[in-house]
Parts: structure tokens; C-alpha cells; sequence
């Protein structure tokens, strides 16, 4: 796909959504001994969140793990769509795309590792983080130049602002 190409599909986008380990985090999560789970998030996707937000794309979470330290952070940015411990990504994405009314090359998915991989499918622009498994990547429209936990979801919220200000191809 060429730039161009890539420029105006990411301009159409009115839905981002992102895996959470792996894409929001490093994929790490610390488990003390009481049982009691926490992650790190970094600041800079925090800010381009809600720059996508204010903007007026709205933004989803798709994750395999139920988290309370994800619902306490994206309550913190403001997402209001927040879906843990989904055993069916696809399915959960169908159910937004009724509810937004939206068509799947409306919005763009971020993913890093092969369990993403049904779901990178069915959005209209998938996405890998600089660090996600080789598989995923072959699969992707394009890569983050951060890796997952390291401003990754910056550098999509960026991409999808700055294409909204590029003119379409003629």
C-alpha cells in the first residue's frame, strides 16, 4: 500500500482500537504475592489518547485479560469503551462497530501477538507495534516506531491526527 493510500485511510478512521498487553503495556505485568496484578502505562500514550479523543475518534480497548489496573487507567483517559477478558476479540468488535454504526474500514485495531490476528483481519487498517511477533507484522498495514509500553499508541494517535489534516489523493 502506498503512503498516499495509507494517508487517506487513516483520515477516515472514526474508531481506534488496541490490544492492552503488548500494546498499552511492554507486555510484562507484575504479580506480587498477595495476588495482586499492576502495569506500567506510558505517559505519552496517555496524552495521545486523549488528543485522539478530543479530535473525535473514538477509542476501544480489545483485551484477552480482565485488568482492574486498565479499568482504573482508561477511566483516568476518558475511553469509555473498555472490553476485558474477551474470549472472542472479533465478536466484541462486531458489537461495536452496530453500536458506533460504523463499517470495519472505519476504524484501525493495533495488535502485537498472534492471538491479535483475527481481529487485525477485520479492521480496515491493522496495525503492529514495533516489537510484535513477526507473524503479526507480515499481516499488518503498518508498524509503530515505538515499541508496545514504549509510546506505541502515541505513535498511532499521531499517524491518525496527522492524517486527518493531509489532503486526500486526487
Amino acid at each position: 500500500m502506498s503512503t498516499d493510500e495509507l494517508s487517506h485511510r487513516l483520515a477516515a478512521v472514526q474508531l481506534a482500537a488496541f490490544d492492552i498487553d503488548g500494546v498499552f503495556t511492554d507486555g510484562r505485568f507484575y504479580l506480587s504475592d498477595a495476588g495482586v496484578e499492576s502495569k506500567a502505562f506510558c505517559t505519552l500514550d496517555g496524552y495521545g489518547i486523549r488528543r485522539a479523543l478530543d479530535a473525535g475518534i473514538a477509542v476501544a480497548v480489545i483485551s484477552g485479560r480482565q485488568s482492574r489496573a486498565v479499568e482504573i487507567r482508561m477511566a483516568e483517559l476518558g475511553v469509555q469503551h473498555v472490553y476485558l477478558g474477551c474470549k472472542d476479540k472479533v465478536a466484541v468488535f462486531e458489537t461495536l462497530l452496530a453500536q458506533l454504526k460504523l463499517q470495519a474500514s472505519q476504524c484501525a485495531y493495533t495488535g502485537d501477538d498472534v492471538p491479535d490476528l483475527p481481529l487485525l483481519r477485520r479492521a480496515g487498517i491493522a496495525i503492529a507495534v514495533a516489537n510484535a511477533h513477526p507473524q503479526v507484522v507480515a499481516e499488518c498495514d503498518f508498524v509503530t516506531q515505538w515499541r508496545g509500553g514504549y509510546g506505541a499508541v502515541r505513535d498511532v494517535c499521531d499517524r491518525l491526527l496527522a492524517a486527518r489534516d493531509q489532503p486526500a489523493p486526487a
